[in-house]
């Protein structure tokens, strides 16, 4: 059949919980390519820490949004909706299925509905707000945006900054800005979970794996490209904590051991948020279950899924 009687196809889930395998599995069955929604797989280098497919994998089965900007470059959500529209045209030109699959649940959300109305980032407001102490941000916004104060992420300065850049460039509350972004997707998403102790022991596997193909050298690599310099790039997962690692804040152990729990946590807010902004459809997966078996059952749960939408 041809790929544009095909749905595209969207997997969903928290870091760890094997979205790259079961794509690749439903890419092979159903002659598909895959676009990566996934923030930091844009840059190039940021490879070990982020998981990227392997050269062979990307041989396989063409990917799309990996290695699309360098460490010197910003990259945004309006420049990943760009790309990926483009990206999947020219998938379903060449008669394949696009296959959309990644853990950044903005990405997924703005691909669908838009960017909203907040305005462009302001880059003296944003250094001036950068040197003001995370504390006193959160008091502020707090202020400014009840609502946006009891959901975001507060350990996470770039989001915080970023509400309080539009609330100080607009004096409406960042939280109106996204007013557009109410209504959940109309396409079936699907959302893979494992259960907390099977993903927890996962995480950490892929942690111990990280370090021991050489993250620590990839990081110090990336440092002379100008990591430390690009502020999306240093929220990375494990970069941050190795480059505070080769500052000497900490010694390695506790640093994959902090690499470890800050990945855990991560992965229980995309849990979190997928479930509740996305109203995505859950795919448990067994401890055990091989990544054949979870794809054949995942295109079964998009199709009852497509067909409870049109009911």
């Amino acid at each position: 059949m041809p790929a544009k009687n095909k749905a595209t196809i969207f997997i969903a889930g928290p870091t760890a919980v094997g979205k790259s395998a079961v794509s690749f599995q439903i890419a092979s069955e159903l002659g598909g390519e895959i676009i990566s929604v996934d923030s930091m797989q844009v840059y190039r280098g940021l490879d070990l820490g982020t998981a990227k497919p392997t050269a062979e994998e990307r041989v396989h089965t063409p990917h799309h949004l990996i290695d699309v900007a360098e460490l010197s470059e910003p990259f945004s959500v309006a420049d990943f909706v760009q790309l990926a529209r483009v990206a999947e045209e020219q998938i379903r030109s060449r008669g394949a299925v696009p296959i959309f699959c990644g853990g950044t649940g903005l990405y997924f959300r703005a691909y669908f509905e838009g960017l909203g109305e907040a305005p462009p980032s302001d880059s003296n407001l944003r250094l001036a707000l950068e040197a003001v102490p995370l504390d006193q941000l959160l008091r502020e916004l707090e202020q400014s945006d009840p609502a946006t104060f009891a959901k975001i992420d507060r350990q996470n300065p770039r989001r915080v900054i970023r509400a309080l850049e539009v609330v100080r460039l607009t004096g409406k509350p960042f939280s109106e800005q996204r007013a557009a972004w109410t209504s959940h997707p109309a396409v079936p998403i699907l959302c893979l979970q494992r259960n907390p102790v099977d993903l927890r022991a996962r995480i950490e596997s892929r942690v111990d794996e990280m370090f021991r193909r050489g993250l620590v050298d990839e990081t110090r690599r990336l440092l002379d490209r100008g990591l430390d310099r690009n502020r999306t790039a240093m929220q990375a997962l494990g970069y941050r904590q190795v480059v505070e690692q080769l500052r000497g804040e900490r010694p390695l152990a506790e640093t994959i051991a902090l690499v470890k729990t800050k990945t855990w946590q991560f992965a229980r807010r995309q849990r979190t948020w997928f479930r509740q902004q996305m109203n995505a459809h859950s795919l448990e997966i067994p401890a055990a279950e091989p990544a054949e078996r979870t794809a054949a059952r995942a295109l079964v749960a998009l199709k009852e899924s497509s067909r409870a939408g049109r009911a």
